[in-house]
C-alpha cells in the first residue's frame, strides 16, 4: 500500500494551525503528529508551506442546460479545473423533470459524472414538482440514495410558489434533510423586467437593476419565516445582499438552524462591474450587489453568520455572453437573453487563501467555509473537510510566499475567458491530492479522468443554529 509522508508543514483546520507531519496510507490518513518516522514512505516537503483539507465546492452546475444552452464545463473539465484549485470534491445542483421521482432524477446523474469527473462528487436536487404526493414523498428515497439537501427556486417558470415550498420544508425536516433556496421575489423582478424592456434598457445594468438589493431582501425574509413556520433548517444559497445578512443574522440569534452561503464573485466585485464594457460577463443570478452588502457579507463571514462560500461555477463562453446583444438567430438580444452564470470552481480556494494571507480572515476560517463547514452540512464530515486520521487524504500544499496573477490562458476548465481575469493571488497551491493520489502538482493536472467517486451524503441533526 503506498505510504506518503509530508514533512514539517503547518496544518490548518477550521480551529486553528499546528506544525505537524501528517502521514497518509493508501487512501487515507494515517497519522498526524511530530517527527513521525518515514519507514517506506514518499516523502513530501511541506517546510514553510501550509498543508489543508481539500476544498469542496458545495454548488456547482456541470454539464448541464441553464438559461437554455449548455455550460461549456462537463463533469471531467469542470472537475480537472476543480482538482488544479484545490477543490477535492464538489456538490453538483440537478433539476428535477416535471413529475419525476427523486431519485430518478439522481439515477441518471451518477453514471454520467462517474464516467467523467476527475475529484469526488455528490448531488443536490433541485425540486420543482410537488403536485402530488408521492412526488413530495419521494425525498425519503432521495435521501436513502444519498442525497441530504434538496434546492427551491423562488423565481423562474419551474420555481417553487410559497405553499410548495412549505411542503417541501416539511418533508425535508421529517427526513433529516436540508432545504437550499434561491431567495428572489418572483413577482417584483418579473414586473421590473418587463418595465425596463418596455423603456429600452437593454444593457447589463439592468440585471442588476432588475434584481437589485430589494428583490432579494425580501424573498431572504420570506424563506427564513416559512421555515421557522415548518420548524426546518434552511440554507441560502449565493446570499448577496445586507439585509439578508441581517435576517439570517437575527434568525440564528434566536436559535433558528439557518445558515448561508456566499460566492466569491459577491466578495470580490461590486454592480459596478454591470458597466464595464464586457459586463455581460458578469451576470450571474443573483446579482452582485453594492459596497455595503459586500461589506456585510465579509463581516457575516468573520462572525460565523455565513457558513460557507462556494462558486455557482456556471461558465458560458464570451460568444454566448454576447448573446445580450445579439442572438444567433439575428435578433436583438437585451439584459435577459444574457446566460446567467459565472466560473470559480478553479479560484474559489486561491481567492479565499489569497485573503486570508491578506489578513482579511484567518486561514482556519478560510477551511471553514470551504471545507469543513460544507462537510458537516452536507453529510460529509467522516470523510471529506478535516486532516484526521481516518478521512480521506484529501491534501492542498499552499505556499503563501508565492505570487501570482489569474490568466484564463493557464487555467483547465473549458472557457475562453474569466471574471478573474488579471486578479492577483498572495500564496500559491504548489499540489492537490485525491485520496492519496496527486491530482494536481503545481503547474499541470496528473490525475485522471473517472477517478472521482460519487459520495452518499448523510442525513444531519440540525437542533440549533450552531454546525451539528
Amino acid at each position: 500500500m503506498m505510504e506518503t509522508l509530508f514533512r514539517g508543514g503547518t496544518v490548518v483546520s477550521a480551529e486553528g494551525m499546528h506544525r505537524a507531519d501528517v502521514l497518509v496510507r493508501g487512501e487515507t490518513i494515517a497519522a498526524v503528529g511530530i517527527d513521525l518516522p518515514r519507514g517506506q514512505a514518499q516523502e513530501v516537503d511541506a517546510a514553510g508551506k501550509l498543508l489543508l483539507p481539500g476544498a469542496i465546492d458545495a454548488h456547482t452546475h456541470l454539464e448541464c442546460v441553464c438559461s437554455g444552452i449548455p455550460t461549456s464545463d462537463d463533469y471531467f473539465t469542470g472537475t480537472r479545473a476543480a482538482a488544479c484549485g484545490g477543490v477535492t470534491t464538489v456538490i453538483d445542483y440537478l433539476l428535477q423533470e416535471p413529475g419525476e421521482l427523486l431519485p430518478d432524477t439522481l439515477g441518471k446523474r451518477i453514471p454520467m459524472a462517474a464516467a467523467k469527473a476527475a475529484v469526488d462528487f455528490a448531488f443536490h436536487i433541485g425540486v420543482s414538482d410537488v403536485s402530488r404526493p408521492e412526488l413530495l414523498h419521494s425525498v425519503q428515497d432521495a435521501v436513502a440514495a444519498g442525497v441530504s439537501s434538496f434546492k427551491a427556486y423562488m423565481v423562474y417558470d419551474f420555481g417553487l410558489d410559497d405553499g410548495g415550498l412549505y411542503l417541501l420544508l416539511q418533508e425535508t425536516a421529517k427526513a433529516g434533510a436540508l432545504v437550499t433556496v434561491h431567495a428572489e421575489n418572483r413577482g417584483m423582478l418579473t414586473q421590473r423586467v418587463q418595465q425596463y424592456l418596455a423603456e429600452g434598457k437593454r444593457e447589463p445594468w439592468w440585471h442588476y437593476r432588475s434584481r437589485d438589493e430589494a428583490v432579494a431582501a425580501e424573498a431572504n425574509r420570506r424563506a427564513i419565516a416559512l421555515a421557522k413556520a415548518a420548524g426546518a433548517p434552511l440554507y441560502i444559497v449565493h446570499l448577496t445582499d445586507a439585509d439578508g445578512v441581517d435576517a439570517v443574522t437575527q434568525a440564528r440569534d434566536e436559535g433558528y438552524p439557518i445558515f448561508a452561503e456566499t460566492c466569491p464573485q459577491y466578495l470580490n466585485f461590486t454592480h459596478e462591474v454591470y458597466r464595464e464594457p464586457r459586463g455581460q460577463e458578469y451576470v450571474c443570478s443573483p446579482a452582485i450587489k453594492g459596497k455595503d452588502s459586500q461589506r456585510a457579507l465579509w463581516a457575516a463571514i468573520r462572525r460565523g453568520d455565513v457558513q460557507t462560500v462556494a462558486t455557482d461555477h456556471c461558465p458560458f463562453t464570451k460568444a454566448e455572453k454576447d448573446y445580450g446583444t445579439r442572438l444567433p438567430d439575428g435578433r436583438e438580444g437585451d439584459f435577459t437573453t444574457i446566460p446567467n452564470g459565472c466560473d470559480g470552481i478553479e479560484t474559489l480556494y486561491p481567492y479565499m487563501l489569497t485573503q486570508a494571507n491578506l489578513g482579511r480572515i484567518s486561514y482556519p476560517c478560510a477551511v471553514a467555509v470551504c471545507a469543513a463547514n460544507p462537510a458537516r452540512l452536507f453529510g460529509l464530515a467522516e470523510h471529506k473537510g478535516s486532516i484526521t486520521p481516518g478521512l480521506d487524504a484529501d491534501l492542498v500544499l499552499y505556499d503563501p510566499k508565492m505570487q501570482g496573477i489569474v490568466k484564463a490562458a493557464e487555467m483547465h476548465g473549458n472557457l475562453d475567458h474569466t471574471i478573474w481575469e488579471n486578479t492577483a493571488l498572495s500564496g500559491r497551491i504548489t499540489g492537490t491530492w485525491l485520496r492519496g493520489r496527486q491530482v494536481f502538482n503545481g503547474e499541470a493536472f496528473v490525475g485522471k479522468k473517472g477517478d472521482g467517486r460519487f459520495l452518499h451524503c448523510k442525513p444531519v441533526t440540525f437542533t440549533s443554529s450552531a454546525l451539528a
